[in-house]
């Protein structure tokens, strides 16, 4: 190698590094009124803290991040991990539902000074040992997944959800699930519906499991049939099969479980339809409408979804949201307030889901 660019030249010196001191000079202010008006302390009138913003601004000036850390004693790094896509990471990116809540987390910690550093889902200790991390958000956490032990083991504060209630270090924020369900089967049967029918992932993140308890004690309550169909993976076309597998309701209909278990060979068809399972809200219209069904007259229709999609639908297809972006408002609040107020207790917050009615799943007159 030689000294020179490819290109014949000579290699450009790097340029200098703009110092607190360079932007004092610039402004025509201390150094002290600039760190202050930077570091948004001090009684500065706004006039003077805008000049030495701008000045910073424009001259490109950077603090010292090391310096920085060591004065706070945090790298303000977080991990953030997508426990649910360990098997399958490039369904994560295609999610409505986790590209929301991944870009209002990151957005959200980046205001509160922190940055977001994506861990691959699955990841070993030793991938991420070396980091220095003050804290990992882990996302929809299978029952057997090993990154929340490890990073505990590790002293390391984890925020997930209600499946770490109680764990020393361990923080939560979540949904209520429960009444989240609910709301759904009520509207159901607030609009004439006695056969709903439930698509959810076959899967043991706490989600889940509970969306599948809350039917199950709902339908006992309400002496309605338990009617499910699980999906074995993620992925518009599991989903949409499931969901076929759903209106079929004959012997045929492998995959459909009912309290009891087996086949629903020879029940009715349904008359609801809640697909919890994520999946593009148009191509579920468009299997239901395959198997002859009209919307909402013959089968009323909600989806758990945060696709926008929804919306343009003819008819606009009715939603239960999870609301990603309240919930990142609500974990980096709390991750923040556990980081820079030292409290090391097990805390969660319960975060309120909504559902928004449209035409798929009300009767019309």
């Amino acid at each position: 190698m030689t000294s020179g660019s490819r290109h014949g030249g000579q290699h450009s010196a790097p340029t200098p590094r703009v110092r607190l001191v360079d932007v004092a000079r610039e402004a025509g202010l201390s150094k002290t009124t600039v760190s202050a008006a930077l570091n948004d302390t001090g009684r500065l009138s706004p006039a003077v803290r805008e000049k030495a913003r701008e000045t910073a601004r424009r001259m490109g000036y950077r603090p010292n991040a090391t310096a920085r850390q060591l004065r706070a004693g945090r790298a303000k790094l977080i991990g953030y991990v997508v426990g649910e896509a360990a098997d399958a990471p490039s369904v994560f990116l295609e999610s409505p539902y986790f590209a929301r809540l991944t870009g209002a987390t990151a957005a959200t910690a980046l205001r509160r000074g922190y940055a977001l550093v994506l861990l691959p889902s699955g990841s070993l200790q030793s991938e991420w040992a070396d980091l220095p991390l003050d804290a990992v958000v882990v996302t929809d956490p299978g029952a057997d997944d090993r990154i929340v032990d490890d990073v505990l083991a590790a002293g390391i504060p984890v925020f997930s959800d209600r499946s770490v209630e109680g764990r020393q270090g361990a923080h939560w924020v979540d949904v209520d699930i429960d009444a989240a369900v609910r709301s759904v089967l009520d509207h159901f049967r607030d609009q004439g519906a006695r056969r709903p029918v439930l698509v959810v992932p076959d899967s043991t993140t706490r989600f889940h499991v509970e969306v599948f308890a809350a039917h199950r004690e709902w339908c006992a309550e309400h002496g309605l049939q338990e009617r499910v169909v699980r999906v074995g993976e993620p992925g518009n076309g599991p989903v949409v099969r499931a969901v076929e597998t759903a209106l079929a309701g004959g012997p045929e209909a492998d995959g459909e479980t009912v309290a009891g278990g087996g086949p629903a060979a020879g029940v009715d068809r349904p008359d609801a339809l809640l697909v919890v399972a994520e999946a593009s809200p148009p191509l579920v219209l468009e299997a239901v409408r395959r198997h002859g069904y009209d919307v909402p007259g013959d089968l009323l229709l909600v989806c758990v979804s945060e696709d926008a999609t929804a919306e343009q639908t003819d008819p606009p297809v009715t939603t239960l949201t999870l609301r990603p972006e309240a919930i990142a408002e609500a974990g980096i609040d709390h991750l923040v307030k556990v980081l820079e107020h030292g409290s090391r207790e097990p805390s969660g917050t319960l975060v309120p889901t909504r559902l928004d009615v449209r035409a798929s799943s009300v009767r019309r007159p």
